[in-house]
């Protein structure tokens, strides 16, 4: 079958997991299952939980792990809704790639991408909220808001202001449109499409990204799934601060108050160990083959073992 998707980090992800224990893998954007399937491949003692909220991306992944018969058990929804009722134990590993699929971003008919006809930008299609609600129905100060701690554009108010205006005279119906607004207003230069912030700004919104990552770090805080390896994948800044505080903050040894005049916790608090100071990021050969692969960052996070201070 051919394969639509190219894995961000293939061979990085897969020896984050290297020393993974006996037990459950758990890919919560499985996609296109190219991660999963080269870990079912490597790693033989591990079984797979896969979640996604993009039916089309899980019934074309059903059939691509089918050689990995009963190994595979997939499931419809948010992983942070799900993760914390999988009843599947132990947990080995988990996986989360941030990203948006090349899929997602080549079909026309999905919204995602700058010259699509339409403007949706849904991971689930049946959700309700989409980018053409959020761009034609939010108010000013709601859009300004998104664009500036979202996107993080420098002239947030004069590109919303235009956003406003240009949909007072007809709805804005395709991201082709949207992005032509964004070249009016922000700068060019660089390899990165000017447009490029406004929709992750949008997309943002519409997935609930932020807050989904949010609730799988908590879940995983209150599962504390013992000895599993955690690797995730980022792709833009907002993102990755998020992992990276959490991250340390699971390492801490001490957490009294930074201004106390001594530790009384007992300094042996910390969760597990982070696994890599700094994130790892795509190698010249994969940015040659994936250019889409230049933003992604890899961090990996190991819990405790049973009984492990």
């Amino acid at each position: 079958m051919e394969i639509p998707h190219i894995p961000v980090l293939s061979d990085e992800v897969l020896e984050s997991f290297s020393g993974a224990d006996e037990g459950y893998f758990v890919d919560c954007t499985l996609g296109y299952a190219g991660h999963s399937s080269a870990m079912l491949s490597r790693y033989p003692q591990l079984k797979l939980v896969g979640i996604d909220r993009d039916q089309e991306a899980l019934d074309f992944s059903r059939k691509r792990l089918e050689p990995f018969g009963e190994r595979v058990t997939l499931y419809k929804g948010t992983f942070a809704a799900l993760l914390p009722q999988l009843k599947e134990s132990p947990i080995a590993a988990v996986l989360a790639d941030f990203g948006v699929s090349s899929l997602q971003l080549d079909k026309k008919e999905r919204g995602f991408g700058f010259g699509s006809d339409v403007l949706d930008m849904r991971m689930d299609s049946s959700a309700e909220l989409s980018a053409y609600d959020v761009v034609n129905g939010y108010s000013r100060e709601a859009l300004e808001y998104l664009l500036h701690h979202y996107g993080e554009i420098r002239p947030y108010r004069k590109l919303a202001a235009a956003i406003v205006e240009a949909r007072a005279k007809a709805p804005i119906e395709s991201a082709k449109t949207l992005s032509d607004i964004a070249l009016k207003v922000l700068p060019r230069g660089g390899k990165i499409h000017p447009a490029t912030l406004l929709f992750q700004a949008i997309r943002i919104e519409v997935n609930n990204e932020l807050g989904e990552i949010e609730g799988l770090l908590d879940a995983l805080e209150a599962m504390k799934p013992p000895g599993a390896i955690v690797s995730l994948i980022t792709f833009h800044s907002l993102e990755d601060r998020l992992v990276k505080n959490r991250f340390r903050k699971w390492a801490q040894q001490c957490i009294c108050d930074p201004h106390a005049i001594r530790c009384t916790c007992g300094k042996n608090n910390a969760l597990g160990k982070v696994l890599n100071r700094k994130p790892i990021t795509a190698g010249k050969e994969e940015l040659k083959i994936n250019p889409r692969s230049r933003s992604a960052k890899l961090r990996s996070f190991r819990f405790n073992a049973a009984g492990q201070e």
